[in-house]
C-alpha cells in the first residue's frame, strides 16, 4: 500500500463526510441549538416580566395595606369620637336626672315643711285658746275669736 494513496483516500472520505455532515447533520443540529437559545431567551424574558409583575404586585400590596391601615385608624378615631359623644350624652342625661331628682326632693321637703307649719300653727292656736280659757276661766266664743286666732296663726 502506498502511503500517498491511503492519505488521498482518507482525504476524500473526510471531505465526503464533511459535505454530508454540512448538508444533512449540521442544519438540524443548528436548528436545535437556535430553538434552545430562543427558548432560553423567552424564559429569561418571562422571568424579567415575572420580576416586574412581582414588584408591581408588591407595590399594590403595600398601597392596599397602607390604605387599610389608614381606614382602620380613621374608623378607630370615629369610634373614639362616638364613644366620647355617648359619654357626654350620658353625663348630660345623668346631670338632668339628678337635677330633676333634687328639684323633686326640694318640692317634697317644702311641702312637708308647709304641712308641719300648718300643723304647728293649728297646735299653737289650740294651745293659745286653751291658755286663754285657763286664764279667763270662762268659755271663749270660738266664732268671735276665730279671726283673732287666724291672725295669730299667720303671724306665727
Amino acid at each position: 500500500m502506498n502511503l500517498n494513496a491511503t492519505l488521498l483516500a482518507q482525504f476524500v472520505v473526510f471531505f465526503i463526510l464533511a459535505i454530508v455532515t454540512m448538508k444533512y447533520v449540521w442544519p438540524p443540529m443548528m436548528k436545535a441549538l437556535d430553538d434552545r437559545a430562543n427558548k432560553i431567551a423567552d424564559g429569561l424574558a418571562a422571568a424579567d416580566k415575572g420580576k416586574e409583575a412581582l414588584q408591581d404586585a408588591a407595590q399594590r400590596v403595600a398601597a392596599e395595606l397602607s390604605a387599610a391601615r389608614d381606614e382602620g385608624q380613621k374608623r378607630i378615631g370615629e369610634a373614639e369620637k362616638r364613644a366620647l359623644a355617648i359619654v357626654e350624652e350620658a353625663k348630660k342625661i345623668a346631670s338632668d336626672e339628678a337635677a330633676r331628682i333634687v328639684a323633686a326632693a326640694k318640692d317634697d321637703a317644702e311641702q312637708q315643711v308647709n304641712k308641719a307649719r300648718e300643723a304647728l300653727r293649728g297646735q299653737v292656736a289650740e294651745l293659745a285658746v286653751k291658755g286663754a280659757e285657763q286664764i279667763l276661766k270662762r268659755e271663749i266664743n270660738a266664732g268671735a275669736h276665730a279671726d283673732l286666732l287666724n291672725q295669730l296663726a299667720t303671724e306665727l
